[in-house]
């Protein structure tokens, strides 16, 4: 008999799986807040935080946001790995909550202090990595817990972007060392799951070359490309840095070749995946430049070619594949899905181009204005797949996650 993948209970279908409330808060979230960032950074609107605007933006983002969609991926993804149940009712309630609390207390940090702040914030993913800890080992699933060190990593992450920011004034080295952590979680999973999700739809769908399975040129991609993110964490300037960076990004365009998702264009679900990668070398490619040439690439086209570009597109890319499949409903990208990839990678490209030309506030705006059709997008397009009870697919399903 299949591994029952949910116990009974009177909770309600949203609390049965991680991915339900964590993707349709984090999708909430990530559209709801852009639109308050720019008013913000003009300074027509404020918050009550001890950060300042842009380092609540940064914040935000990665703390915000990308904990939540990486959490329900990970309380997702573990059952899978493992066959125990899932993380679910109460105890999922309780990090949904922590969550919640932590987004009050950074916007509220300078009414309650920003240790205080920091506490409860931090809380939330140490929570999560103790939670995919215990799953994992219950389960004796030992070659992933190699997941848990971004997840560390990020925890590690937010403790210095609170104590940097609030002692410098300043929190770079925190939100470098964040950003890297999500790309070595993208470089893994995606490793796994963008060959996978690409060989089954080829097989069925477009027969003829197919993906390269994982061998020792993925390990050593991941392994550099770890090592030039740790650099460009510390040293982002030194030219050094820039030559690890550029082979990275070499090494990662040669990764992204032997996944075959040229052929792939027909399925927008499989196809946004390889596009989402693609901004990753991209990153890797402009960091290198900026530390080389500083006077002609801004260091900032880096950062949101990882940011809006790699994270927010590969994210978004996950969450509509995995809503669909682990809700009952086929794996298929009807116009208004299409649209929401549409937007978000015009929004990375779009703010790529924007830290090019900083004072043209246009691309800035457009930019923005994409990011929060794609996501909110997503949350009235899933948002009652999120919800609502899991369907009986119209024919077989396939893999979602």
């Amino acid at each position: 008999m299949a591994i029952p993948r949910t116990r009974p209970g009177s909770f309600p279908a949203i609390l049965s799986y991680g991915f339900r409330p964590f993707f349709l808060v984090g999708s909430l979230y990530a559209g709801l807040t852009i639109l308050f960032w720019l008013p913000l950074f003009y300074g027509h609107l404020e918050t009550f935080s001890v950060f300042a605007p842009v380092d609540w933006h940064v914040h935000e983002m990665l703390f915000g946001y990308l904990s939540a969609v990486v959490t329900g991926f990970l309380l997702t993804a573990i059952p899978n790995w493992t066959g125990r149940l899932p993380v679910q009712g109460l105890p999922l309630l309780a990090l949904v909550v922590i969550w919640l609390a932590g987004r009050l207390a950074v916007f509220f940090s300078a009414e309650i202090g920003w240790v205080a702040a920091a506490v409860i914030d931090c809380t939330f993913l140490l929570a999560v990595a103790a939670a995919a800890a215990i799953e994992i080992v219950a389960g004796r699933n030992w070659r992933n817990l190699k997941v848990l060190a971004p997840v560390t990593v990020l925890f590690a992450a937010n403790v210095c972007f609170h104590v940097e920011a609030n002692l410098n004034g300043l929190s770079d080295l925190s939100r470098r060392l964040a950003i890297g952590a999500a790309l070595v979680l993208i470089m893994i999973v995606g490793g796994r799951i963008i060959p996978s999700f690409t060989r089954n739809w080829l097989v069925r769908e477009n027969p003829g070359r197919l993906p390269i399975p994982f061998n020792r040129l993925d390990s050593v991609t991941i392994v550099l490309s770890a090592a030039a993110l740790a650099a460009w964490a510390v040293y982002p300037g030194a030219l050094a840095t820039g030559a690890m960076l550029i082979a990275g990004s070499a090494l990662n365009v040669v990764r992204l070749v032997r996944w075959a998702g040229d052929r792939t264009l027909r399925d927008p679900l499989v196809f946004i995946l390889h596009a989402a990668y693609f901004f990753l070398p991209a990153g890797l490619m402009l960091g290198g430049l900026a530390a080389i040439f500083p006077e002609a690439v801004p260091s900032a086209a880096a950062i949101h070619a990882f940011g809006a570009g790699a994270i927010g597109s590969m994210t978004l890319a996950v969450m509509a594949r995995a809503t669909l499949g682990h809700t009952g409903r086929n794996l298929e990208a009807n116009p208004g899905t299409s649209m929401v990839f549409a937007s978000m990678v015009s929004s990375a490209i779009l703010r790529i181009a924007a830290a090019f030309f900083p004072g043209q506030t246009l691309l800035l705006h457009a930019s923005a204005t994409a990011w929060a059709i794609a996501f909110l997008g997503y949350a009235v397009l899933f948002g009652g797949m999120l919800i609502g009870p899991k369907v009986a697919p119209r024919q077989p399903n396939r893999a979602a996650a």
